[in-house]
């Protein structure tokens, strides 16, 4: 296999993640590996969740970018001195100008193309457009990003585009009857960032309409959206912020079910982790859920927060919620990380 340089950038542009979860879990499966492997790293990396779990040798680092200008280094291709042709991935669209690379990217999604305007799109679609120019080989995370990527750019030759399917951590799993579901004590778990086409106000709707608690993974309620959510759950609500994946595995475990509503995913490793602890998934029907979701007995279509409260009455009914849930344990037995890692590394031996 070839030197493979892995740029670390993802964890300087992101505190958590689902593309920070990708590249930790890749990097440490590549670190117990006996590979000719070193890696590009940025400063303030520190700060991400991930990243500090990592403890990559300094002997392995090729170099640290500073700061110093980081939001324009951010856009610019890397240089590399090699006099061996090397294979280099980047985890977000960048790319190495030097003659001997070999470029690989992992496209997550098109968020950007489909939800945002202006200036911020067009930087992160160039940024994304020069990368995929540039790339030897394209890495898919699902079917639906692969299709998304051949409907933005019609003229690429689908012969370098490969799916490979995320895992889903080990660390989310059943627990112990004691330490799962009360149904004295019955809430809804909403996870993820809050972007508008994430649909997160259907999840309020959804908790107010039924009366269960509501609690929030992720960034903090603050300002406006506060007083949204308090105005209509008054403090009916758990705001955790960002929490360990210890924490989450244990919030699965004991929530009535994961409230997952968002219109457009590229992978959408809630509803799998949500799955392998044992928690009922009510998601929209839509991108890269329905590929990944298994049979879709709570999938809702549309922004109906009536259709969330329905499906949440289904669960009431007999022995349904646990024929849902032994549906999630044999779904997201498809998703593993090590299963994922090795197509990685097939493909790095092919380049």
């Amino acid at each position: 296999m070839k030197k493979l340089i892995i740029d670390n950038i993802i964890f300087q542009w992101q505190k958590a993640g689902g593309v920070s979860v990708v590249w930790y879990e890749i990097i440490s499966r590549l670190l117990k590996r006996d590979l000719p492997v070193e890696f590009i790293e940025y400063e303030h990396s520190c700060l991400n969740k991930y990243h500090k779990h990592l403890n990559i040798p300094k002997c392995r680092i090729l170099k640290t970018v500073s700061a110093r200008y980081g939001a324009i280094k951010r856009y610019l291709p890397v240089d590399v001195n090699s006099k061996e042709p090397f294979i280099f991935h980047s985890s977000y669209y960048k790319w190495c100008r030097s003659k001997n690379a070999i470029n690989v990217i992992t496209v997550h999604d098109f968020t950007y193309e489909y939800f945002y305007r202006g200036l911020r799109k067009w930087i992160h679609h160039w940024t994304k457009s020069r990368a995929i120019e540039k790339a030897r080989h394209i890495i898919c995370i699902s079917e639906n990003t692969k299709n998304d990527l051949i409907k933005f750019f019609p003229a690429i030759d689908t012969n370098k585009i490969s799916v490979i399917y995320n895992g889903v951590s080990d660390t989310f799993r059943p627990l112990h009857p004691s330490l799962r579901y009360d149904e004295n004590d019955k809430f809804l778990i909403f996870v993820g960032n809050r972007a508008r086409y994430k649909n997160f106000d259907l999840a309020v709707e959804a908790a107010r309409v039924t009366g269960l608690k509501l609690y929030i993974i992720g960034q903090r309620l603050c300002g406006k959206e506060k007083d949204r959510v308090e105005k209509l759950l008054g403090q009916n609500y758990v705001d955790l912020g960002f929490v360990s994946n210890e924490r989450l595995n244990m919030l699965y475990n004991k929530a009535y079910a994961l409230i997952y509503p968002s219109s457009y995913e590229g992978f959408g490793m809630p509803v799998i982790e949500a799955q392998k602890a044992g928690c009922p998934v009510i998601a929209a029907r839509g991108s890269s859920i329905t590929e990944i979701y298994g049979k879709g007995s709570l999938l809702i279509k549309g922004e109906d927060p009536g259709q969330i409260v329905e499906k949440i009455k289904m669960l009431e009914e007999g022995d349904f919620r646990g024929k849902v849930i032994d549906e999630g344990f044999k779904n997201a037995k498809r998703f593993s990380w090590d299963k994922a890692f090795e197509a990685y590394l097939d493909l790095y031996k092919q380049l």
